[in-house]
């Protein structure tokens, strides 16, 4: 496979690129800018952070479950192009000096490239902006009063790449849906690449060989948000940080649930086709959209289908997806905000649901008109809660009546015990959800992030 990027500021064209091959290999061994460093190897730590940019805007990234082939079309920048031509420290390296933001420095690398993609898109909230990074002994509050203290100073004009015009690719690099759909109606059994989130740790985790594979982020008509008067239509590659920021204003409590998806530089990738599609019964996404009452669209070839959401969901590992099709996009009904979604972890960010609950449950005059119920973490699938659904219906929205359907919840879920949650742990936890609901509707705090001493 060919493909050509820019790379801190130089055009490079590459033509012997194999579908596993993962940036941050070639940057270290075939490239030699050891700046970059190999920490978790699965996109938890940041150590491997890099500034990657194209017509969305600049973004960081983690090189090592980023595909080389994912970079077609793109600038990037690695640490050692973050300062300027002539030596010019970037101002996040001089704050970093300043306060004293490293110690035995593996860390620092990823941290300032977060930071410089931070600085330049104007991002304030540092916590958010640097929990995909991890650092072990200079402690964050250093780290975090240098990145307050660069918030005034200008993204130098060295840092604003421009992605460099690239010839039409070959049928692995498709630029459509319809090239997408030609292709796989040729080769059914290749390998979807969108963000590789998932994928890259088949390479890197499993050493799985993921050829033949497709890589779809030039795909600009899977990429659209489409907000009509009767649904939010969202393509299957969109990324994840992109859908929380445009969910936002319909439903906060998604996007603040988007919020808590991995880290900044795992949103930045993810996509939320790759979220429905690899059919985790741990996704976080899936609940939501299922208590939205969700639609999947579904293309194999030219013939196209509908399915809720929660039909697509069959069981542990296997999904309604025929062979040669793939998720084309997902909408959602437009209706009134009744949607509240719980995450259940055992840290706040970049972590998997224990439990994942989403609600949302109408009422009119005193009774609940209509509840759609749905929970990742307590079945082989993402499951809606039907008999906690009916257990409401029609009844009237009192405490009662949320404490007697606290036992339907028996009825629909019979949850495993793993490390992150015991079987009786995750269906009281289900239980509580719907009773921290109630409260939360009747105006009452229910943020555990409120709750003070």
């Amino acid at each position: 496979m060919e493909i050509s990027f820019r790379l801190n500021g130089e055009d490079v064209t590459l033509s012997d690129v194999a579908p596993g091959d993962t940036l941050l290999d070639w940057l270290r061994e075939r490239r030699g800018l050891t700046g970059t460093k190999e920490g978790c190897n699965e996109g938890d730590c940041g150590a491997c952070t890099v500034l990657v940019t194209d017509a969305q805007g600049s973004r960081p990234l983690n090189a090592c479950i980023l595909l080389l082939a994912q970079l077609h079309g793109k600038a990037l920048r690695t640490i050692e192009g973050i300062a300027g031509p002539e030596g010019q420290l970037h101002p996040v390296q001089q704050v970093m000096i300043e306060h004293h933001g490293s110690q035995c420095g593996f860390c620092t690398p990823g941290f300032v490239v977060a930071m410089a993609a931070a600085h330049m898109n104007g991002a304030t909230d540092h916590a958010t902006a640097l929990a995909g990074n991890l650092c072990r002994c200079t402690g964050y509050a250093p780290i975090l009063r240098a990145a307050r203290a660069a918030e005034a100073e200008p993204a130098p004009e060295w840092s604003r790449d421009a992605p460099p015009e690239v010839a039409q690719s070959d049928a692995a690099l498709p630029e459509s849906a319809d090239a997408l759909a030609a292709l796989l109606t040729q080769a059914p059994d290749t390998t979807l690449v969108a963000g590789a989130t998932d994928v890259g740790l088949w390479v890197t985790k499993a050493l799985r060989d993921i050829a033949p594979a497709a890589f779809l982020h030039r795909c600009a008509d899977l990429r659209r948000i489409e907000v009509g008067a009767d649904a939010i239509r969202i393509g299957a590659i969109v990324t994840v940080e992109t859908m929380g920021r445009a969910i936002a204003q319909h439903h906060p409590s998604f996007a603040e649930l988007i919020r808590r998806f991995g880290s900044v530089q795992v949103r930045s990738a993810a996509t939320i086709g790759g979220n429905i599609a690899n059919g985790s019964p741990i996704g976080d996404a899936p609940p939501a959209l299922i208590a939205l009452g969700a639609r999947l669209h579904l293309r194999q070839g030219d013939a196209r289908r509908e399915i809720a959401l929660e039909d697509f969901f069959l069981e542990y590992g296997r999904q309604d997806l025929r062979r040669g099709e793939f998720v084309e996009a997902v909408s959602i009904p437009r209706q009134p905000d009744r949607l509240r979604c719980y995450k259940l972890s055992k840290r706040l960010d970049q972590d998997i649901s224990a439990v994942c609950g989403c609600f949302s449950i109408t009422v009119e005059r005193g009774r609940v008109a209509s509840a759609r119920i749905a929970f990742g973490g307590m079945a082989g699938v993402p499951k809606r809660a039907a008999h906690v659904e009916t257990a409401l219906q029609g009844q009237n929205w009192t405490a009662e009546t949320v404490a007697d359907a606290r036992a339907a919840f028996a009825e629909d879920f019979m949850p495993m015990s793993d490390m992150r949650a015991s079987a009786a742990y995750r269906l009281e936890a289900a239980q509580n959800m719907l009773t921290r609901y109630f409260h939360e509707d009747a105006g009452a705090p229910a943020s555990v992030l409120e709750v003070r001493p």
